[in-house]
């Protein structure tokens, strides 16, 4: 890939980094000229190698030229929200279903040829979210500093560690409220996350955290890697990364269970390259894409048969929630995040 031209814009009244790639225009306000057939504007959230990796290639493959704006998912929301009716961007490629669900009328339906041959847990079922990668949660473990195996949530409830656990604020960070949602549903009674049993286990956990709950998602996994930390809560991606760098640390799925939220693409609605659009997703789910993302990078690919470099773990070796519900995590996630700050509260007192 070309170097990167890279400039500073406003976003929905938020200063943010847009990056524009491969020779594509910036991150201001595209140009709203409807003849351009060969264009197509991408909102992203996305990790910088899975946007270089995708975006390039699908340039290279259809000869469509992409223009990029690069920001969080936050401000980016706000961004579509504000140009409802005159949209700016064709592509909304960040959050996924359980943070999107009640934004309906921002996007456009649409299900993919390729959604078929998509996991069939990961498959487009509302018709608006279109499932293309997933990063579990995970423990990262710091293999200097672990005093004997760390394999599942019930470990972190060891003395030992703490004050030595790292993780950020579910209220806030979606790694850390999803890492919570692992947590309940692994100790919930009769599989209900929101039993007594799971929020006493959620009380213990407080109390060996020590309180302290970081703001920042990236202090989690970098604090682990530092040695700052022995453990934390967070993604797949950023932790097999450290891994795949040579880091002193490792990966563990708890024993438990892990969650997959699917990290959608929506086509956001009224967009006014919406057959590019169409292609964008099409591409993403493609056998192609798929495997190259899967061999290559820390994010794990959703098509079935899909491809994978050996530092990553094997799908059929990773135990998932059976009854994991995104759409009812989705709906309830206010009251989640209410009861976290009132165990929080009450342990602090």
């Amino acid at each position: 890939m070309g170097m990167m031209s890279k400039r500073w814009a406003k976003l929905a009244g938020v200063a943010v980094l847009a990056m524009a790639i491969a020779g594509c225009g910036g991150g201001d306000t595209p140009k709203k000229d409807a003849a351009d057939s060969d264009k197509l504007v991408v909102y992203t959230a996305r990790s910088e190698q899975l946007n270089n990796l995708v975006i390039e290639n699908f340039q290279k493959d259809t000869g469509i030229k992409v223009e990029v704006v690069v920001a969080g998912t936050g401000p980016l929301l706000k961004r579509v929200e504000s140009e409802q009716g005159n949209p700016g961007g064709d592509i909304f490629w960040a959050a996924d279903e359980t943070m999107l669900s009640s934004k309906k009328e921002l996007f456009e339906q649409y299900v993919s040829p390729e959604n078929t041959n998509m996991l069939p847990a990961f498959q487009n079922k509302s018709g608006y979210f279109t499932p293309a990668f997933a990063d579990p949660t995970v423990l990262i473990v710091n293999t200097d500093l672990a005093q004997r195996p760390i394999s599942s949530f019930s470990d972190l409830l060891n003395p030992e560690l703490r004050g030595k656990i790292a993780m950020g604020d579910p209220a806030n960070s979606s790694s850390a409220f999803q890492s919570l949602m692992a947590m309940l549903y692994a100790h919930g009674k009769n599989n209900d996350p929101m039993s007594p049993e799971a929020w006493e286990f959620v009380d213990r956990f407080i109390q060996n955290v020590d309180g302290k709950f970081l703001n920042s998602s990236g202090a989690v996994h970098k604090g682990v890697a530092d040695g700052e930390y022995t453990v934390g809560l967070t993604w797949e991606d950023p932790a097999a990364n450290y891994v795949k760098n040579g880091a002193p640390v490792e990966v563990v799925f708890p024993s438990e269970g892990a969650i997959f939220p699917g990290e959608s693409v929506q086509i956001i609605k009224g967009a006014r390259h919406i057959e590019n659009a169409k292609k964008f997703v099409d591409y993403m789910l493609s056998e192609k894409v798929q495997n190259m993302v899967g061999e290559t990078l820390t994010v794990r690919p959703l098509r079935k048969g899909a491809k994978l470099a050996d530092y990553m773990k094997p799908q059929d070796e990773i135990r998932m929630f059976d009854n994991y519900d995104e759409n009812w995590v989705a709906e309830h996630k206010p009251e989640i995040v209410a009861e976290w700050n009132r165990h929080l509260e009450n342990s602090l007192q």
